[in-house]
Parts: C-alpha cells; sequence; structure tokens
C-alpha cells in the first residue's frame, strides 16, 4: 500500500525566516495522524502547502501517489479542509453557503441540501439552516466548517483545531465521528492544542518543532522515550519545561507583585 500523503526534505522560509527546515513524513490510508507543535512551528504551514495554497521552497510532495502540482485543482475535490480561522461568508445563510461549497465540488443542489440537513441536525443546528452565518456563535461556525469540509465525502481530511468553540456534547459527536471515517477508510490529518484528544484519538503523533518533525509514531511507542502523558512528552521533546515559573510571574503580576525588571 502506498502513502496517501509523503513529504520529503520540504522547506519554506517567511521574508527570509525559516519555518520548515526539511520535514519529512508520510501517511498512509486510514490513518489517524495527530500532528502537533508550539505556535509558529509551521503546522498551519504544512498543511497550506500540501493543498496548494503555498508554494513550497524545496523537497518532494506526493498527494494519492502522485507528484503534487498546485496548479492542478482536481485532486481537491477528494479533500476536505477545516482551516484554524476561517472567514466565513457572513451574508449567506447556511443553506447558501453549504451549496456554495458543494457546487465548488460538482453536487447537484438536491444532494447538498439533503446531506447538510441532515448533518446540521445530528449537530443539533437544523434550525438554524435558513440563518444568516453572521448571527452564528462560534460554535455554530465551527459546525458549519466542518459539514462543508465533508459534504462530497473526501477521501482525506486536514482539520486545524476542529472542536475549537464545540460544546462537550459536540465533541463527543465529532470523536465518534472520526472513529467511523477511519473504519471507512478516510484518512484523517488534524492539529489540534487539546494534548488528551491527540493522545486518545490518533493512530500516530507527529510533532513538529524548529522547522522538523521532532517525533513520529504512535503514543505507546512515543511515551517510552518519556514516560507519562503526551503534554509532559511534547514539553520534553520541545525543550519547554517554564510554564510553573511563568505561571508565577504572572500571578506575581496580577497581584501587583514586580520580582524583576518589566
Amino acid at each position: 500500500m502506498e502513502p496517501i500523503v509523503e513529504l520529503v526534505d520540504v522547506t519554506k522560509q517567511f521574508d527570509g525566516t525559516p519555518v520548515l527546515k526539511g520535514v519529512t513524513f508520510s501517511v498512509m490510508p486510514g490513518e489517524i495522524i495527530g500532528y502537533i507543535g508550539p505556535n509558529g512551528a509551521g503546522k498551519s504551514t504544512t498543511v497550506k502547502i500540501i493543498l496548494g495554497m503555498l508554494k513550497k521552497d524545496s523537497g518532494t510532495i506526493r498527494l494519492f501517489d502522485q507528484p503534487l502540482d498546485p496548479n492542478d485543482v482536481t485532486y481537491k475535490a477528494r479533500i476536505g479542509y477545516v482551516p484554524e480561522n476561517a472567514e466565513l461568508y457572513e451574508t449567506l445563510t447556511a443553506k447558501e453557503y453549504l451549496l456554495f461549497v458543494g457546487e465548488l465540488y460538482g453536487m447537484e443542489e438536491q444532494d447538498i441540501v439533503e446531506r447538510a440537513g441532515q448533518m446540521m441536525d445530528a449537530l443539533g443546528i437544523k434550525d438554524a439552516f435558513h440563518g444568516r452565518l453572521s448571527s452564528f456563535s462560534k460554535g455554530m461556525r465551527q459546525k458549519v466548517l466542518i459539514i462543508s469540509s465533508l459534504i462530497h465525502d473526501p477521501d482525506i481530511l486536514f482539520w486545524d483545531e476542529p472542536l475549537s468553540g464545540l460544546d462537550a456534547n459536540s465533541v463527543q459527536i465529532i470523536k465518534e465521528l472520526l472513529a467511523k471515517l477511519k473504519e471507512e477508510g478516510k484518512t484523517i490529518f488534524y492539529s489540534s492544542h487539546v494534548m488528551d484528544t491527540v493522545e486518545k484519538l490518533s493512530d500516530r503523533i507527529l510533532i513538529l518543532h524548529d522547522g522538523h518533525v521532532v517525533a513520529d509514531g504512535p503514543f505507546s511507542e512515543l511515551k517510552k522515550e518519556a514516560a507519562g502523558t503526551l503534554e509532559q512528552l511534547f514539553n520534553t521533546l520541545t525543550g519547554f519545561d517554564q510554564h510553573e515559573a511563568l505561571a508565577e510571574q504572572f500571578l506575581n503580576g496580577m497581584k501587583g507583585e514586580i520580582t524583576h525588571d518589566a
């Protein structure tokens, strides 16, 4: 079986500052991959390069067993994408937005409406089908984004902080949904700062730090390198050990107990 996604020594810099310094990994069909790293590590940049939204500086990328061609948009019909900070067309209703997205994928209006209605019902927002997105809460918008990424039944999902803004019940639904999508052979590549979720849901975890993948494997294997939770492993591999001292500094500042030069 060939990887559905494969990156070899991919680099990217912005204004002379390297962000990706030789990222290499592969993803097999049907895997759930948790892609984590500190803020600014290049997680979103990696995904945008795979999706053809950014150009890599060097390295090779294969997607669906073919060299990635950013000018060929046909492969995007097999991809679902939820960005971390999405801009919705707020003047549209949920129905209008989902029709717009579905039609971009070549779907028929009746199919879009039927699928969207059923998925919105499952997530508890069907009553807002004709409501304008400008009136939606953050959680409702996130649900619409998740629906829009799945409405065309893609082969692989790229989700960036997919649980952001969701209530506890919706989080449980999405977790179950991911498991069922995996059973159908779908591939899920997602980023999240919720370490407990990444630890429990992922078949493999990739940790990105300083422009490189510094860990790649199931959590059961990775934790042999550093006993404890994924959060503790993450802190060990990324060199972050100041959380206690910084929390104390914050608390002192809140109380007006300045102990160092501001």
